[in-house]
C-alpha cells in the first residue's frame, strides 16, 4: 500500500513511518500541506491520512485545495486528529468528500482494512 501522511509534527510522522514500514507499506511523511497537496497532485496513493491541525495551512485548507485540483483523490483522505469532532463536524467532513474521521493515532490494522474496503480503484 502506497500512504501518503501530511502532519506538521515530526515525532507524529516518525510514528507513522516506523507503524508501516513495519508492515511493509510504502509511506511519505510530510510535515507541510501545501507540499503534501503538491504531492497528491502529482503523485497516486493508496491512502492519505491527514491531520486536520496544522499552522498556516491547515487540513481543511488542503481539503478545499484538494477537492479543485484532484477531487477524485479526496475518497482516499482519512483524517486523523486528537481533536474530538462532534457527530455534525464528523458528519460535515464526511459530506466533503473524506473516507473517515479517525483518532490519532490509529491503529494500522483498521486503517489497511479500510483501505481494502474504499470503492475507488
Amino acid at each position: 500500500m502506497k500512504v501518503l501522511h501530511i502532519d506538521d509534527s515530526p515525532q507524529i510522522c516518525e510514528l507513522y513511518q516506523d507503524m508501516f514500514t513495519a508492515d511493509n507499506h510504502s509511506i511519505t511523511s510530510i510535515n507541510d500541506g501545501k507540499d503534501g497537496l503538491k504531492l497528491v497532485v502529482k503523485n497516486d496513493y493508496d491512502l492519505i491520512l491527514l491531520d486536520m491541525c496544522m499552522p498556516k495551512y491547515s487540513g481543511l485548507d488542503f481539503l478545499r485545495d484538494l477537492k479543485i485540483q484532484r477531487p477524485s483523490e479526496l475518497k482516499k483522505v482519512v483524517v486523523v486528529s486528537v481533536l474530538e469532532f462532534n457527530e455534525a463536524q464528523t458528519q460535515e467532513l464526511l459530506e466533503f468528500g473524506v473516507h473517515s474521521v479517525e483518532e490519532k493515532p490509529p491503529n494500522l490494522p483498521s486503517l489497511i482494512n479500510m483501505q481494502k474496503n474504499m470503492v475507488f480503484k
